[in-house]
C-alpha cells in the first residue's frame, strides 16, 4: 500500500528544490529508486512521453507518477507541480504590500547579511584548502570590487576571474 504523503513529500520536495524541467530528475530516480516505486523502464518511458508530448518538460514528472502509482499519483504530481508558482504568486500579491514596512525591510537587510557571512566562510574555506597566496587574494578583492559595484556583469567577472586563476597558476 502506498504512503500517500510520503509520495507527495518525495514529488513535492525534488520540484520545490530543482530548477524545473529535468532538474527533478536526479532526486526522483534517487528517491524512487530506493523506495522500490519505479524501476529503469518507468523512468525511460516517462522521459520517452515528456519529450513526445507539447507542453513544459516538467511534465515528465506527472507520467513517471501515473506509471508508479496509477491516477492518484499523477494528480498529486499535478498538485506538487502547481504549489511552488502559486507560492511565487501569493508571495509577490503580499510583498507590494508589506515591502515599505521597517520590519520587512530588516528581515531582508538580515537575508542579506547571511548570505555574505556565508559567502565569506565559503571563500576563507577555498583559501585554506588550496593554500592563500596574493595573486588569488587579489582575484577575490578585485572580483569583489566588481561586483558591487555593478558596473560589470557578473558572468564576465566569472569568466574572467576562472582565466586570470588558471594564468597564474
Amino acid at each position: 500500500m502506498m504512503n500517500w504523503i510520503l509520495f507527495f513529500g518525495v514529488v513535492f520536495k525534488s520540484i520545490l528544490f530543482s530548477t524545473g524541467g529535468f532538474g527533478p530528475l536526479p532526486s526522483l530516480h534517487a528517491d524512487f529508486i530506493a523506495r522500490g516505486w519505479a524501476g529503469e523502464k518507468q523512468f525511460t518511458e516517462a522521459l520517452s512521453i515528456g519529450q513526445v508530448t507539447p507542453g513544459p518538460n516538467g511534465l515528465w514528472i506527472v507520467s513517471l507518477c501515473y506509471l508508479v502509482a496509477g491516477v492518484p499519483g499523477a494528480v498529486l504530481a499535478c498538485i506538487a507541480l502547481l504549489l511552488p508558482p502559486l507560492f511565487v504568486l501569493l508571495v509577490q500579491r503580499y510583498h507590494g504590500r508589506i515591502a515599505g514596512h521597517p520590519a520587512v525591510q530588516g528581515l531582508l537587510d538580515g537575508v542579506v547579511l547571511v548570505i555574505v557571512g556565508f559567502s565569506v566562510l565559503v571563500l576563507a574555506g577555498m583559501f585554506r584548502s588550496n593554500g592563500v597566496n596574493a595573486e588569488m587574494a587579489a582575484i577575490a578583492v578585485i572580483s569583489a570590487a566588481l561586483a558591487v559595484s555593478r558596473r560589470v556583469s557578473a558572468n564576465i567577472i566569472l569568466v574572467v576571474a576562472a582565466v586570470a586563476g588558471l594564468i597564474m597558476g
